[in-house]
């Protein structure tokens, strides 16, 4: 098995009432990042499970994922030092009494990594761009809020992680600049998927693959003019957030800038 992930497939499962998925093969390429969409209870969760246990019909869908084309072997499935896929879930809450520097420190070892000169500090700097709220090295990873938790580790699954694929549950929830957070990850060359009821986010990735009782019912590739809308919808959610910091400092809000002309319906 080739250690260097290209792309990676899904192959048709069941939905939850047993009828089998309509499609031939998904391939989702290195640098892509496909939004998972549906309605609650729709089997989002699945789709991600099936990916991140590398499915060979063993789950309950009775999906197959392949990487680079081939059947990834049980060490690739198994062992969790050759593990290929992170995953961060809707809430971040850590455990560890420890400095947000330390807890890095401890994660570049933990990977064999050596600290090169910067990189714990630019993992840092790179989280900030992601929450309103700023982090400190010497904070307490006990005390960071929601969005700074959800900020630090998208840098790290980024800067850190030897992970190519990166499997992401609701991040919209977190209060963070999503848009900034998916374009680190993807300059990385990740592999990214993401389960979302967002609109800016679902319009601002590759593909869209919809979800509906348990089983894929449709792949959409993202349109130029879908694009253009989630640029709009996020810098609104960007001003939004501009707002909100200037609420918490105890600032008058006298007035906004955003305009938009009602759409016009031809009789």
């Amino acid at each position: 098995m080739t250690k260097k992930i290209e792309k990676i497939t899904i192959l048709p499962g069941i939905n939850k009432f047993g009828k089998k998925e309509n499609f031939k093969k998904i391939d989702i390429k290195k640098g892509e990042v496909i939004a998972i969409v549906g309605h609650t209870g729709a089997g989002k969760s699945q789709l991600l499970y099936d990916i991140e246990r590398l499915a060979q019909k063993d789950t309950k869908s009775k999906r197959k994922i392949l990487i680079n084309d081939e059947i990834p072997d049980r060490e690739l499935r198994f062992n969790p030092k050759r593990k290929l896929i992170a995953s961060l879930a809707q809430s971040m809450n850590f455990l560890t009494d420890i400095s947000v520097k330390d807890f890095l420190q401890l994660h570049l070892e933990s990977r064999g990594k050596k600290s090169r000169q910067g990189l714990i500090e630019e993992v840092i700097e790179e989280a900030n761009k992601i929450t309103g709220e700023a982090i400190l090295p010497e904070m307490n990873l006990l005390n960071l809020s929601g969005g700074q938790s959800r900020a630090l580790m998208v840098s790290d699954v980024a800067n850190i992680s030897i992970s190519p694929i990166i499997l992401i549950d609701e991040i919209e929830n977190a209060g963070i600049k999503k848009e900034q957070a998916i374009k680190i990850l993807v300059e990385e060359g990740k592999i990214i998927l993401i389960v979302t009821h967002d609109p800016s986010l679902a319009l601002n990735t590759d593909k869209r693959i919809v979800i509906k009782d348990g089983g894929i019912v449709k792949v959409l590739n993202t349109a130029l003019k879908e694009k253009g809308i989630a640029h709009y919808l996020n810098w609104i959610e960007s001003y939004s957030l501009e707002i909100r910091e200037k609420i918490r400092k105890g600032q008058e809000i006298k007035n906004i800038e955003i305009y938009c002309e009602p759409v016009k319906f031809k009789k």
